[in-house]
């Protein structure tokens, strides 16, 4: 088969713009919080920062007295500068969602040691016992429900493949609940390759698996813009009624999809970027009144049917 092209481009323009880290001081005799987050370069951190910038918006209206700075990095190398200008500027509180793990882990490390109250988001750091709050949504979850679809798609048996995420602990906490929960059941995974949670990725590792296997019946993509390139390739193979595709992530492009019903994709899992709102609130009310706000916030990763879909559809969101 030949290999084509596929996509228009996975970045989605920073929805940022208005909120840059700005050139003077910060606010004198009040509060500031601090929100270093990826830049948009695909369509769930598309979603990131606008609701980043929507609940920053709410927050000044709420508590005028704080003020928030918020920085939006391409790499990991520009996060950790971020980090360090942030303290450096002395904020009080910080919200961060890690570009990696690993690299981000000390320069938070002094943050903490600075006295900042830190809030991590989704990817965590390295060591655990450095944020005072973490706010992600239920990854083990992710992974059983994705197992539980194919199972009752299936109930007597079929092929699959399976596209991973990018390698980080979430995608392996992820995999290994899927794999569990479909462990005496007559679904059989074929391949798994990582597609990065990225469309074109996804196209390509598609295109591989239709080259490699005459029977699939499903496709766990893992993420709606890997499930997206998936079908593309199913597409342009001529197969797109033969194989079922799940993706994940609550993109607004599927679960629109699954609302209106009749096309290529009839369910979806909620992970959605909005995940950055209760961190933003609840640092914001820690920071405000001082409320003993610490631990673990989980949100929950339920399966997105037609009958629950207009629950999980913001029309207004880039993602």
């Amino acid at each position: 088969m030949e290999k084509r092209t596929f996509l228009k481009g996975g970045a989605i323009a920073l929805a940022l713009g208005a909120v840059g880290m700005p050139k003077t001081s910060l606010a004198a005799g009040g509060k500031t919080i601090g929100i270093s987050i990826p830049a948009a370069t695909h369509g769930w951190t598309g979603g990131l920062n606008f609701q980043t910038k929507r609940t920053v918006e709410q927050m000044k209206k709420a508590f005028p007295d704080i003020e928030f700075v918020v920085a939006a990095a391409n790499d990991a190398s520009k996060q950790v500068n971020d980090v360090e200008d942030l303290v450096a500027r002395g904020i009080d509180a910080l919200v961060i969602l890690p570009f990696e793990s690993e690299p981000l882990t000390e320069p938070v490390k002094q943050a903490k040691a600075k006295g900042v109250f830190i809030t991590t988001v989704d990817r965590g750091l390295s060591e655990e016992g450095i944020e005072d709050l973490y706010v992600g949504g239920n990854n083990p979850q992710y992974g059983v429900i994705a197992g539980h679809y194919f199972k009752k798609k299936f109930p007597d048996g079929a092929k699959i493949v399976v596209m991973r995420g990018i390698p980080t602990t979430i995608d392996n906490v992820r995999i290994d609940a899927f794999k569990k929960e479909l462990g005496g059941s007559k679904v059989q995974i074929l391949d798994m390759q990582f597609a990065n949670w990225n469309p074109d990725k996804g196209f390509e590792v598609m295109q591989d698996f239709l080259q490699k296997y005459d029977a699939i019946d499903g496709v766990w993509a893992g993420d709606d813009d890997a499930a997206l390139g998936a079908m593309e390739a199913i597409k342009q193979a001529n197969r797109p009624k033969q194989i079922v595709v799940l993706g994940g992530s609550g993109m607004n492009k599927v679960v629109k999809m699954v609302k209106d019903g009749g096309g290529a994709v009839d369910a979806d899992i909620f992970y959605p970027p909005t995940l950055i709102i209760p961190a933003i609130e609840l640092t914001t009310m820690r920071t405000a009144t001082q409320a003993p706000i610490r631990g673990r916030y989980i949100l929950d990763s339920p399966l997105i049917t037609k009958d629950n879909a207009e629950e999980f559809y913001f029309p207004d969101s880039p993602y």
